[in-house]
C-alpha cells in the first residue's frame, strides 16, 4: 500500500469515528433536553486528572439530589480550557430519570459545545482524506 492510501484510510477512519461519536453525543444531548430531569447542583470540588498525552487537568465534581433525594456526585466529561467551574458555584444539571449517574451540566459549553467540536473535527479529518485522495 502506498503512503497516500494509508493516509486516506487513517484520516477517513478517524473522521468517521469522530463523526459517529459526535452524532451519538448529539442524540444523548437531545434526549436529555427533551426527557431529562432538571435540577441544580453544587460544585463541591475540583479534582486533578492526570493525562498521559497532555499532562494534568482539573475536573469539577458536582453534587446534586436526585428525584429520590439521594446525593449523586459526578465529574464533567469535558475538561480543558474554558470548561472549569469554581468550587461553590451552583450549576444547572440534567440527567436521565433511570440513571442519575449519567448527569451532565446543563450549560451550552458542556452539552452542545463538545458535540459541535466533535462534528467539526470529524469533518476536518474527512476533508483531509479527500484532499489526500485528490493529490494522488
Amino acid at each position: 500500500m502506498s503512503n497516500n492510501l494509508i493516509g486516506i484510510a487513517l484520516c477517513g477512519a478517524v473522521g468517521v469515528l469522530v463523526l459517529v461519536t459526535g452524532l451519538r453525543e448529539s442524540v444523548v444531548v437531545w434526549r436529555l433536553r427533551r426527557h431529562g430531569i432538571r435540577t441544580w447542583g453544587m460544585v463541591v470540588d475540583n479534582v486533578r486528572v492526570d493525562r498521559r498525552d497532555s499532562g494534568p487537568s482539573w475536573a469539577p465534581v458536582i453534587a446534586f439530589a436526585d428525584q429520590r433525594g439521594y446525593r449523586v456526585e459526578f465529574t464533567t466529561r469535558m475538561r480543558g480550557g474554558g470548561m472549569g467551574l469554581a468550587t461553590g458555584r451552583q450549576v444547572p444539571v440534567v440527567y436521565p430519570a433511570h440513571n442519575p449517574q449519567a448527569a451532565r451540566v446543563s450549560m451550552w459549553r458542556h452539552t452542545v459545545g463538545p458535540v459541535l467540536f466533535m462534528l467539526f473535527v470529524g469533518l476536518v479529518f474527512l476533508a483531509i482524506a479527500v484532499l489526500i485522495a485528490g493529490t494522488t
